[in-house]
This record gives structure tokens, sequence and C-alpha cells, in this order.
């Protein structure tokens, strides 16, 4: 076995557990804090990374294919992209929290104006379900970013974001644009059989470096449970709560589009990528809105496996129906 080996088939096994994979890292990350606190500053480059994975496994024949009949794609996005943030910040003004918890308030504007998850498509398709509609969305949203979040950051956050609107949508446009950039380069360079062929290997590589994105939030989260218990269960359960009402809305708005297509949007549209958002705030963040995105990632990365007995059940019916 050459020197490449060993190393390559430790991350097909590790891709191909899947959904479990995905669970398991927010508990490996809780139980070993000083493994955090080594790997926070590196969480721009983890973000950097996991974006150009995402662009480099791109399917351009079905981005094609969506791009022809469009009109699900854009009612999909401009939910995502613009009814999304302006929901979570009117719900936020109404409920006083731009006055009672700043700190919490920005976590909670940022999350809302991020787009869907690199992930989201790859965790769509370890549920079973078709995730092209999922990729062809998430592209959109994220090209979209750059101006969606400036905008959604200037009306409803001001001056409580350390860097200005306009700085923030250059640091995402330069974030997407090398990322971008990189995976057409190792895409041109390595040829797209090849990346096909190595879906295992690259699944397991999505979940080591999002292991370095969810352990750097996770640093704290131990301590703080211990210091603040009352008060970080009722973080958590806001976390869970904002995920719930998000993916039941969405549901129900979509539910026209057929069963599966309304139950993968309405994932999708749960899985907002934080980490870009972070990313492109340099990290610099208030330590409360850090706390909120840390628990946060456990109604995102425990998702998948959750709902995964329905999205199969789903999935049958659907193939039932159309039999």
């Amino acid at each position: 076995m050459n020197v490449l080996g060993l190393p390559l088939a430790a991350l097909a096994w590790l891709g191909r557990q899947g959904t479990r994979a995905v669970a398991a890292i927010v508990f490996v990350a809780i139980a070993a804090p000083p493994v955090d606190a080594v790997l926070k500053p590196f969480v721009s480059e983890a973000i950097f990374i996991l974006l150009a994975i995402a662009f480099m496994r791109v399917d351009t024949t079905a981005l094609r294919r969506y791009v022809g009949q469009p009109w699900l794609v854009l009612a999909t996005t401009g939910w995502t992209m613009l009814a999304v943030p302006a929901a979570f910040g009117a719900a936020a003004f109404a409920a006083g929290l731009d006055k009672q918890s700043p700190d919490l308030f920005l976590g909670f504007m940022l999350q809302g104006a991020a787009p869907p998850m690199m992930a989201a498509p790859a965790f769509a398709a370890l549920m079973g379900f078709d995730a092209t509609l999922v990729l062809v969305t998430l592209v959109a949203g994220t090209a979209l970013t750059p101006l969606t979040a400036p905008l959604f950051s200037y009306l409803f956050v001001g001056p409580a974001l350390a860097m200005s609107p306009l700085a923030l949508g250059v640091r995402l446009f330069a974030i997407l644009a090398g990322s971008g950039l990189l995976a057409f380069v190792i895409r041109s360079t390595a040829g797209t059989a090849r990346i096909v062929r190595w879906k295992s290997e690259l699944d397991g590589l999505n979940i080591l470096i999002a292991y370095v994105f969810v352990a750097a939030v996770m640093e704290n989260v131990a301590g703080r449970f211990a210091a603040a218990p009352v008060a970080m269960i009722g973080l958590a359960a806001l976390a869970f709560v904002v995920s719930f009402v998000l993916f039941v809305v969405t549901a129900a708005l979509f539910a026209r589009a057929g069963r599966e297509h309304a139950f993968t949007i309405a994932f999708m549209t749960t899985q907002r990528n934080m980490g870009l958002m972070l990313a492109a705030a340099g990290g610099v963040l208030p330590e409360l809105a850090w706390i909120y995105f840390a628990l946060c990632q456990f109604p995102i990365y425990l998702l998948p496996q959750l709902l995964k007995p329905l999205a199969r059940r789903l999935t049958r019916a659907e193939k039932a129906a159309a039999a």
C-alpha cells in the first residue's frame, strides 16, 4: 500500500458513516475542549476549504436542468435569502431581542442572513433525496449572499456588527470567489470522473473539515453548561425551536411542490451557513453570539440523523405514487 493508501482508506470509511459521523462530531467537539482551542484560529480556513469542496463537486448537468426550469429554484432562493432573513428580523424586533440582548440579537440575525450550508446537498443525499434542487438553490443563494447579507445587516443590525456592511460584502465575495477559483483549478486538473470516484474520500474530508468549525465554536460549551446550565438549556431550546419552526413553515409553504420537494427545501432552509458569516466577520463576534452559533450546531448536525427514517418513508411513498 502506498503512503496515501491508509489515510485515504480512513477518509473513505469516515465518509461511509454518513449521518452518524455528522452527528458524532458535535459530541466529540464538546468532549475535547483543548483540541477545540487549538483549532479555533482556523475557522475561516476551514470554511474556505468546505466551500471549495462543495463547488468542486457541483453537478453541471443537474445545474443546467434546473436552469431550464427555474421557477421552483427562484421561489426557493427568494424564500431562503429574502423572506427568511426578513422574518428573523421581524420576530427579533417583536420579541424585543435587540434591546434585551444585543449580542444574541446579532447572532440571531447573522443566522437568518446566512445562505444554506455547503454541506446541505451532501446531507440531503445521505438521507436518500435527490440533492439537485438543494445544490442549485445553494449556488444561487451563496452568489446572492454578498448583496443580501450586508443589506440585512445594515437594516437590522447596524452598528452592532464589528465591520461595516460594505466590508462584510467584500469579504464574503472574496471568500466565495477564492474558493470557487480553487475548485475550478482542482476540477480542471483532477477531472470530473476522478472527483466522482473520490466520493467517499471527499465525504470523509468534509466531515473532518466540518469538525474544525464545530470544534472552534464548541470550545466553551461544556464549561458554560457547568457554570450556567439554565441559561444554556434555554439557548439550546431556542436553537431547536428556531429550526423546528423554520422547517414546519417552509414545508407547509412548499407543499404544492410535492412532499419530497417540500421536505427537502424545508431541511435545506434550516441548514444556515453560520460558519460563512463567522468567517466573513473575521471570527470577531461577542461571546454570546459565539455560544448561540455553537448551540445551533446541535439541530444542524443532528437533524440529518433524526430525519433519515422519515426521509426514507417519504421517498418510498413518492416512488410508489409514481409507479
